[in-house]
């Protein structure tokens, strides 16, 4: 998401808050991928919020390329549509709302 092509999909909206923050916290650590520093924010969300304890393993990749808009769900959509987008990657139910419960943390 550090791509403008990919902060600018409607899935995304919100998240130039979280990304600029990001940004400051890499400006100071240029050797921190920003695949590894989004995947750590996540860690540290979850554990402040009250959840488990997650490993968290460095190494991650930065990728120049932004996949195509539609992967993600529309931040308005109903269960149909969270099932429509979910059931195509193989996620079942109880995936889904797991995956639901976690971003309503965020919001």
């Amino acid at each position: 998401i550090r791509n403008e092509k990919e902060l600018n999909h409607n899935a995304n909206k919100g998240l130039k808050i979280a990304v600029d923050l990001c940004e400051e916290i890499k400006a100071r650590h240029p050797k921190v991928t920003h695949a590894d520093l989004y995947q750590l924010a996540g860690v540290v969300a979850v554990e402040v919020t009250g959840g488990p304890t997650i490993d968290f393993v460095p190494g991650r990749l930065d990728s120049l390329d932004s996949p195509e808009e539609g992967r993600l769900p529309d931040a308005n959509g109903d269960a149909n549509h969270l099932r429509e987008v979910f059931y195509r990657m193989g996620l079942s139910d109880k995936d889904i709302v797991a995956l639901s419960g976690g971003h309503t943390l965020v919001w």
